[in-house]
């Protein structure tokens, strides 16, 4: 790290620890997000999925459960603070920003490959489970572009944590389940889909202006 960058900014706001814009960190972010699983949120009101999360047992539960915590809590502050918080300064020493945005996530995505591993344990083919692998390489490559995104231009570790926890909730959206929809159903849910990612298209820059946020690294600018 450049001794004149800590010079000039503590290692907690590199870090992205800060308290200065931290409500809008949680709650902007996790907003625009949301906007992006229009199509799948739909999807949770039509199975009536959303009415469990006014359970009070349905957290209860949840928060005795070592693999939901894992996957909700443990998983998302462990692999944002490592391959964001730790990393993406590092590179942002040697790199562009964009270019920053995109290098990061590389090694993000290859650590899930060690699932391979297990698949095969349980009985997986290896063909199979280098498909699953790679596929799973792809789109949590594409998810911490964004998330490399978000704590350039919020500057807070929180805004990352928050949609890896809603990302990982939500899970990669269920295209096999909308064809069983009768017509107008299928149609409404497909549109939601086109509507929710034109609209986190057209609101990314907007929900993400690092005044917002406090954000006064010298590198958010993109």
């Amino acid at each position: 790290m450049n001794s004149k960058t800590l010079e000039k900014i503590s290692i907690f706001e590199l870090l992205g620890l800060k308290s200065q814009g931290l409500c809008q960190a949680f709650v902007m972010p996790l907003f625009l997000t949301m906007i992006l699983f229009l199509g799948p949120i739909a999807m949770k009101v039509h199975s009536g999925l959303l009415k469990l999360y006014t359970e009070p047992m349905y957290w209860i539960n949840n928060f005795k459960n070592l693999i939901w915590l894992r996957n909700h809590l443990v998983a998302p502050f462990s692999e944002e603070f490592t391959y964001r918080s730790c990393m993406l300064p590092l590179l942002l020493q040697c790199f562009p920003p964009l270019t920053s945005v995109f290098i990061c996530p590389l090694f993000f995505g290859v650590a899930h490959f060690h699932h391979m591993q297990e698949r095969i344990k349980y009985g997986m083919n290896f063909n199979t489970a280098f498909k699953i692998a790679c596929f799973q390489f792809v789109y949590t490559t594409i998810f911490g572009m964004y998330s490399a995104y978000l704590l350039l231009r919020t500057g807070h570790f929180s805004s990352t944590f928050i949609v890896h926890a809603f990302c990982n909730h939500m899970g990669f959206p269920d295209l096999v389940e909308v064809t069983t929809y009768k017509k107008n159903k299928k149609i409404v849910i497909i549109c939601l889909f086109f509507v929710g990612f034109a609209l986190w298209c057209f609101l990314l820059n907007p929900l993400t202006e690092p005044g917002w946020y406090y954000n006064n690294l010298q590198w958010y600018k993109m």
